[in-house]
């Protein structure tokens, strides 16, 4: 009886340790990770909305994740953010397709078509419809051990702001002009020297002379209170931009139970809805709040922008084919994405596809 008893309590005892070790299983750690602070807007709904969006997807399924969340720096400077989750030091990442143009390169074709359209949201949703559709997208990211969760970080309209008038395209032969990535591009021909920069250092570099100037969009350039430095705002028209989305290291991302999996890419909807509604709410509040401090607000007409597009070199063609060169699909997403902005609506200033 006694060694019946014992067997019975060993086995109790062996379930309710099985039990406690499941409970604690559970439990999954996860840090997420954004190069700038959350005083801009990607890195803003990545903590209020998509890790409660996340968290509110998994109550009742048995799990739940205990989020680290490093911003600003602390764990990945801008840029980096996609080495640093590719590499497991955090398991999300807010990932900056814009700086990573020869890793993420199909992922930049925005950036390669200015003058496209400025309606952020129909840029974001077609570059975020083309992973869907289109297989290679998603490949780009499993090639840096990534799972592409969505979420799009969209740009509003590019804007130039520069510490003197323009009023032709004249204006600009021999400024330095600081612009993100691959948007340097769009100097060409303009007779501005493009130098590579980020929002995280465009502020100091005006005020100390280094640019004359640099391009970026209204809803970043104030609260980065460019326009203290910088106080000619133009509105070119270079367009609205896909700047990068939420990611997850792939090995990881494998390793997590469905309900897991299904919880992120529902956080990443979410992300979307909400990053774009505020968006759209913000971008015409900027442009008024830098004028009400001071800032000149002009407008170019159709002429000039066709002719600052026009005496661009087709850099969409150049970028597909050194694309289409590492054997990645180039040609075939810049058609892709350029139909698909045609079919719903938008009007590019230039059909670069189709030269």
């Amino acid at each position: 009886m006694f060694g019946k008893t014992l067997l019975k309590y060993t086995l109790l005892a062996a379930a309710l340790a099985a039990s406690t070790a499941g409970a604690r299983a559970e439990t999954i750690d996860a840090t997420i990770v954004a190069g700038h602070p959350p005083v801009f807007r990607w890195v803003k709904h990545a903590s209020q909305t998509f890790i409660p969006a996340v968290n509110k997807a998994l109550e009742g399924s048995g799990h739940e994740i205990k989020w680290d969340e490093q911003y600003g720096g602390s764990l990945a400077k801008v840029g980096d953010e996609l080495e640093a989750t590719e590499e497991g030091l955090a398991q999300v990442g807010v990932i900056s397709s814009v700086f990573d143009p020869a890793k993420l390169s199909l992922q930049n074709v925005s950036y390669y078509t200015p003058f496209v359209s400025s309606d952020p949201a129909l840029v974001a949703n077609t570059v975020d419809g083309l992973h869907a559709s289109n297989a290679a997208m998603k490949v780009t990211w499993e090639e840096n051990g990534l799972e592409y969760l969505g979420g799009p970080s969209a740009i509003d309209d590019y804007l130039l702001m520069t510490t003197f008038p323009v009023k032709s395209i004249e204006d600009l032969k021999g400024k330095k002009i600081g612009a993100p990535g691959p948007a340097v591009n769009w100097l060409a021909g303009s007779g501005a020297v493009g130098v590579s920069g980020n929002l995280t250092t465009y502020y100091n570099e005006i005020k100390t002379g280094v640019y004359d100037g640099v391009i970026v969009f209204a809803t970043a350039a104030l609260p980065g209170k460019l326009y203290e430095v910088a106080p000619y705002v133009t509105r070119i028209g270079f367009g609205a931009q896909y700047a990068g989305a939420l990611a997850a290291n792939k090995e990881w991302y494998d390793e997590q139970p469905e309900e897991v999996q299904k919880a992120l890419k529902a956080g990443a909807e979410a992300f979307k809805t909400a990053y774009l509604a505020d968006l759209g709410a913000a971008q015409e509040a900027a442009l008024k709040a830098m004028a009400d401090q001071g800032a000149t607000i002009t407008e170019v007409d159709d002429a000039f922008r066709q002719k600052w597009a026009a005496g661009m070199d087709n850099v969409a063609q150049t970028w597909a084919k050194q694309v289409d060169g590492e054997g990645k699909a180039g040609s075939e997403i810049l058609k892709a994405y350029m139909d698909a902005i045609r079919a719903a609506g938008g009007k590019p200033v230039r059909d670069w596809d189709q030269e």
